[in-house]
């Protein structure tokens, strides 16, 4: 009888912790957990104590709108300057650029420069719980997991990944507590209250960065034997672009309404304090624990796209019901369920960008991809803030709902024409599949190609036209 539980025991950590995670994944998977607890801390209080210095929400608005900008102009950055020198650097220098912001904020309450180390931390960033996003050095990392892993086993990289975010914000919803603070404070009490909050925020971030010290960067030759010597725009993977520009330009202005006021809806909404948004977030983020690791097996199940696709739908619709709830614990209900949903389809457009970009091109298309949602989720923070201030608490949010389900329906259409069962060269690269003509032959995928009939992807009808021809 031992013997056998002990053999389960052995196989679940197994399937958690499989041999392909090398020491490169394992030091990424292990810096998300900081860095996710530093952004779940900063996601509970960060508002709260703008809030409580006398920010109005559209001053906020204004505020998110700077770290907006910031985080889009560092990301693109860093998405074509890391597939020329490397992922490494910017996984050091961002989580360091975090934790000063964040012991900055410990101790300084000046307008001016709470505003500027908002910009530089990105504070203000991610969707409420804080479990998704590590900063804007996030395209670097993508990229870096992606070169480490099969791409057999791609979607379960980044499920992890996203695994180790939801563990690091869960930890981190409850560090927020450490903000003993009541739901109106003053300002005069507000900078001592928060500061053990904002330094626990800091010590976390300088430990992701540290840890990043030990990553071993394998330098390989983008396409056609092309190295990384240039920064470049990503020509072999415009086809996808132009695509995620559009869909994700959409997806912004709703994350926009949303994300960023998600504590400060409900410290308004609900009078709730520092502790109980903590904790709210702490179990989205235990549930998540779960949804991310069955994002995988989602995927295989119905599709990448279906999946993607539908869980847009369903994060879109269940935010009407969840301002309309009359307590906080039942509103908290709500975005739980809608939250899990949310963590399903994380790891799948991670993953999914990962698999259409051409190799040497991955930071550059995870970066600029979402080029577009960066702006348009500066325009609507502001007119969120605006929409909180002169109409109601509800309207920022059912305005998101509109443009999530509008968001579902684009993906569906722009990546819904039906790709070949089995991709034999990534996009911007020849090989011995490919005749003249450019048509693929059928035949084993070779590189780091895979099979991807049962994935669900989808292939733009303007790829082809780009693939250079062999011979």
């Amino acid at each position: 009888m031992a013997d056998r539980y002990l053999r389960r025991l052995r196989a679940g950590l197994a399937w958690l912790w499989p041999e392909w995670i090398d020491a490169n994944i394992r030091i990424v998977l292990l810096a998300r957990v900081t860095m996710s607890a530093a952004r779940g801390i900063a996601g509970v209080v960060t508002a709260l104590y703008l809030a409580a210095e006398g920010f109005s929400a559209l001053e906020l608005g204004l505020l998110f709108l700077c770290v907006t900008a910031s985080s889009a102009v560092m990301a693109s950055l860093i998405g074509l300057l890391s597939d020329r020198v490397g992922r490494k650097p910017f996984l050091i220098a961002i989580p360091m650029l975090a934790a000063l912001a964040a012991a900055i904020y410990a101790f300084d309450r000046a307008p001016w420069v709470l505003f500027v180390f908002a910009a530089l931390g990105t504070f203000g960033r991610g969707a409420g719980a804080g479990g998704g996003s590590v900063g804007p050095y996030q395209p670097a990392e993508s990229a870096l997991l992606a070169e480490s892993a099969p791409s057999s086993v791609r979607s379960a990289v980044f499920g992890r990944a996203a695994f180790a975010s939801s563990l690091g914000a869960l930890f981190g919803g409850l560090l927020a507590s450490l903000a003993h603070a009541d739901a109106h404070l003053t300002a005069a009490a507000a900078t001592s209250v928060y500061r053990p909050a904002f330094l626990a925020a800091s010590v976390l971030a300088a430990a992701a960065g540290l840890m990043a010290f030990g990553l071993s960067e394998r330098r390989e030759p983008g396409a056609k034997g092309e190295r990384r010597n240039r920064v470049h725009w990503p020509k072999r993977s415009w086809p996808m672009l132009w695509r995620f520009w559009v869909t994700n330009g959409v997806n912004g202005f709703a994350i926009g309404m949303i994300g960023p006021f998600m504590s400060y809806w409900l410290y308004l909404r609900y009078a709730a304090t520092p502790a109980e948004i903590g904790l709210l977030f702490a179990a989205v983020n235990l549930g998540s624990l779960v949804s991310t690791l069955a994002a995988a097996g989602i995927g295989r199940r119905f599709g990448t796209l279906t999946a993607i696709v539908a869980v847009r739908a369903i994060t879109g619709v269940l935010l009407v019901p969840m301002v309309l709830a009359p307590t906080f614990w039942l509103a908290g209900g709500i975005y739980f369920v809608r939250m899990l949903a949310q963590r399903v389809g994380l790891p799948l457009r991670q993953s999914f960008t990962q698999d259409v970009a051409d190799p040497g091109e991955r930071a550059s298309l995870a970066a600029l991809s979402t080029l577009s949602a960066q702006g348009t989720m500066a325009a609507s923070q502001v007119l969120a803030g605006y929409l909180f201030a002169e109409v109601s608490l509800a309207a920022p949010f059912e305005v998101g709902a509109v443009f999530q389900c509008i968001n579902a329906g684009l993906y569906a259409v722009l990546f819904g024409r039906p790709r070949s069962r089995r991709r034999t060269a990534p996009l911007g690269e020849s090989g011995p599949a490919n005749d003249r003509s450019g048509s693929v032959a059928a035949g084993p995928p070779a590189g780091d190609d895979q099979d991807v009939s049962d994935l669900g992807l989808w292939e733009p009808p303007l790829a082809e036209e780009t693939r250079p021809r062999a011979g």
